[in-house]
């Protein structure tokens, strides 16, 4: 999915914590049944790294004669990453691209100057109910590569590399982790991994990393004493190692990367170090100055009023 009408997320309350730079509370939209929480870009943190937009997708249940349809739409200046833990969704892109990824999978879509895609329910899915979770982030794109030309890729999750050691399980979704490294190749150093804690476990974040966070999806975190609940962004102080535990066990992702090094500009699915760039990406889709979809020619999501 790469843009729900969202809500804009909201700032945390006070915590004792001094290893954690900022807690976010994503505001959550139900899009005909379909719950959505955004927990970037906010006011007070644009970016983490290079992820400079992340959706939580569910967990929903999509009844029988329901699916999701986000209609084709562009993007210039990213890579939108898209990571289900449930369901199934029909990718197409204006290069050709027909895809189904299935749980563990990992979509990758650079858009550089342009592309355009849309994101489905599969035909063949939609006539019983069906489960859907997962999330949708981007990576905004570093200086020298905004306008790189379009492409997609696909990595299965037999290819990612998993984690089993001392109560912490999971996967590198894009980077390295754990002494273990991704071949998702990305635009920049990026760091996001899918961590499990068994009850009583704790894992170790050191500070490699120029930025980090985590997003926390299923349980408690306690961080430097600190215990926070499912649905939280928490990003972390540089340099600093973080251990976070898990009393009863939690599910969260880790993310992060190097900073870009310069002002990233987002509007709709537009993100560039350029307004002007934005302006012009605005009126190419505008003027149907973008490519089209092949297969699902028929509809589009307009430019949006403001």
């Amino acid at each position: 999915m790469s843009f729900f009408p969202g809500n804009d997320p909201e700032p945390g309350d006070a915590f004792a914590c001094d290893q954690i730079e900022l807690m976010v509370i994503p505001n959550a939209k139900d899009i005909g049944g379909f719950e959505v929480r955004r927990a970037l870009p906010t006011a007070k943190r644009r970016l983490v790294g290079p992820f400079i937009f992340f959706d939580r997708m569910g967990p929903a249940i999509l009844r029988a004669g329901h699916a999701l349809d986000v209609r084709p739409h562009p993007h210039i200046g990213l890579s939108t990453v898209t990571y289900l833990f449930d369901g199934k969704i029909r990718h197409r892109d204006s290069l050709g691209t027909e895809m189904v990824i299935a749980p563990g999978d990992v979509n990758l879509m650079t858009a550089g100057r342009g592309i355009v895609h849309s994101e489905r329910t599969p035909e063949e899915l939609r006539g019983a109910p069906m489960s859907v979770s997962g999330l949708q982030t981007w990576l905004a794109l570093p200086d020298g590569k905004e306008e790189i030309a379009p492409v997609f890729a696909n990595t299965s999750v037999a290819r990612l590399p998993e984690i089993d050691a001392g109560g912490v399980s999971g996967r590198i979704v894009i980077g390295e982790f754990f002494g273990l490294r991704s071949p998702v190749a990305t635009a920049s150093d990026t760091l996001y991994a899918d961590l499990r804690l068994a009850a009583g476990a704790s894992v170790q974040i050191p500070a490699d990393a120029e930025e980090r966070a985590i997003y926390t999806l299923e349980g408690d975190v306690s961080i430097a004493g600190d215990v926070f609940p499912a649905e939280r962004l928490l990003v972390f102080k540089p340099g600093e190692e973080i251990v976070v535990s898990s009393e009863r066990g939690a599910h969260f992702m880790l993310f992060g990367g190097a900073s870009l090094g310069s002002q990233r500009y987002i509007w709709w699915n537009f993100v560039s170090s350029s307004k002007e760039r934005i302006e012009q990406a605005k009126q190419e889709w505008k003027t149907g100055r973008f490519d089209i979809v092949p297969g699902d020619e028929e509809e589009f999501i307009p430019l949006p009023e403001s």
